[in-house]
């Protein structure tokens, strides 16, 4: 079986949907029977021109420096923008939509494995993993995904949204990583890795409202009423889809997200704490005055902290935490400290604000670009990891906190009830008094025992997200959707 595995998301950040497109296509490489490439694609840039999938189909051959040259100006294409970049795009993906199909272009990585490791793979898999994704075939679509999303915006308000017709019959699956802007080729099957509703169910929690909102409902219901399948990463994402589109149901399974090698409980030291806060602050935050600094000087192996992993933005509820950690120092816990880990999202001014008084004081700590192996450090050494979130999909750091070692503390939302099961403690997040009761039954010393429960739990629990117990169902699924006349029942190749 031929799959194509959409790479876009995998060029930037470290966690969330580009650490799962990575660990995805390592993991099905090493399925038996299934042959793995990627699709490399710009959200914003047009890309150059790979090389042609047949030589010399309409043109003599190219010779080798001019190949070479070909899939060099790729590499710069992806990384410098091109003046006009939307207005070309849209140009380019209106004309294929009038006629013909936009072709894939070929990415051969022999001269440019460095490329191919450290801008898609480098920040998730380990060394050992790169003889098998550099190695790998690629192709290159040309138009940008968000131009194609664009397209499709504009062309509804004539009377139906349009999207450009890749040609991707060389492949048995498309696997992409949300609801796509494009239609397949009728031999293709096409699998959207759905993360979650958001947009559509919770649209006053995303950012540029309108357009997100409309891009994702109208490529969603494109994949849906073109006969895709749904790769959902919880039942609890499931369920959400099954609310907007009910048709989808024969055509949607659930497929947890796998968890990192990087995460594991080793040995390490508490006294590496201070040494990570230092080395890892966020330096977009302007900081003022030395308390940080005389704080962790101060603190040698006794820092005691919670931790927040999460991109700050405000569905993830970071001033429920702040305030009931606050609460925490005034009543019981003066020592407390508040490590928050992750880059700024949108919205976050407000939530950066009432950091900062704080943060001058050497109580909080905002840290960014922390690599795996020191936040498996922190996720182990912190009292508790706490994941407050209005709203998720999956939510990694609960599973990576649990596999460190580490005990979780987390909202009281439907997926983390399903994904953390019984090894967290729940509180409501719009109570700071149940956030500041659930967290204190954790971090409390006389509660010492039922922080190791939650940890022992955690183990167990965690292990259901490993690459051996997830890598098999997406061999199963895989083989089912591909069975005689499966697609050609459930879908509209129209």
């Amino acid at each position: 079986m031929r799959v194509l595995l959409e790479m876009r998301p995998a060029l930037d950040g470290h966690a969330g949907i580009p650490q799962e497109t990575r660990l995805l296509f390592n993991g099905l490489r090493t399925l038996q029977g299934i042959n793995v490439e990627g699709l490399i694609q710009s959200s914003g840039n047009v890309l150059a021109k790979g090389l042609p999938t047949v030589e010399g189909r309409w043109h003599a051959p190219l010779t080798r420096d001019k190949q070479i040259n070909r899939l060099s100006r790729v590499v710069v294409s992806l990384q410098q923008k091109i003046s006009n970049a939307h207005l070309a795009a849209m140009g380019m993906a209106m004309r294929r939509m009038l006629g013909g199909r936009e072709s894939l272009g070929r990415f051969e990585a022999t001269h440019f494995r460095d490329f191919i490791w450290r801008m898609l793979f480098a920040r998730t898999l380990p060394y050992e993993n790169f003889d098998a994704v550099t190695c790998a075939d690629f192709r290159i679509a040309r138009v940008p995904w968000t131009a194609m999303h664009r397209c499709a915006l504009l062309t509804k308000k004539f009377g139906y949204a349009l999207y450009p017709r890749l040609d991707t019959s060389d492949y048995d699956v498309l696997i992409v990583e949300t609801p796509y802007p494009a239609i397949v080729s009728p031999s293709t099957t096409l699998v959207v890795r759905y993360h979650d509703a958001i947009p559509l169910l919770m649209p006053h929690t995303i950012s540029d409202k309108v357009y997100h909102q409309a891009s994702h409902y109208q490529a969603l219901r494109n994949n849906v009423r073109r006969g895709g399948f749904f790769s959902c990463v919880s039942d609890a994402t499931r369920s959400d889809l099954l609310s907007i589109f009910p048709q989808a149901e024969a055509r949607s399974t659930t497929i947890h997200n796998m968890v990192s090698h990087h995460y594991f409980p080793d040995e390490s030291s508490p006294a590496r704490v201070p040494e990570v806060i230092a080395t890892r602050r966020n330096d977009r935050i302007a900081q003022r005055g030395a308390a940080m600094d005389e704080s962790l000087r101060g603190s040698g192996a006794q820092l005691e902290f919670l931790l927040i992993v999460s991109t700050i933005e405000p569905r993830k509820n970071h001033t429920t935490l702040l305030a009931a950690w606050e609460q925490l120092r005034t009543e019981r816990f003066p020592n407390l400290k508040l490590v928050v880990v992750g880059m700024l999202g949108w919205g976050n001014k407000a939530i950066v604000k009432k950091f900062i008084p704080w943060m001058e004081r050497g109580e909080l700590f905002v840290l960014a670009d922390v690599p795996s192996p020191e936040l498996r450090l922190l996720y182990k050494h912190a009292r508790a990891t706490i994941c407050p979130s209005f709203g998720e999909g999956f939510d990694f750091s609960g599973v990576e906190a649990m596999r460190s070692g580490g005990a979780v503390v987390a909202s009281e939302i439907t997926v983390h009830r399903e994904i953390y099961g019984d090894a967290a403690e729940y509180f409501s997040p719009y109570s700071i008094a149940d956030a500041a009761r659930a967290i204190a039954a954790v971090i409390a010393p006389e509660r010492n025992e039922r922080r190791l429960e939650l940890v022992a739990k955690g183990a167990v629990t965690s292990s259901r997200y490993l690459p051996d117990r997830i890598l098999p169902q997406w061999q199963e699924f895989l083989r089912n959707i591909r069975a005689p006349g499966v697609a050609a029942k459930n879908g509209e190749r129209t």
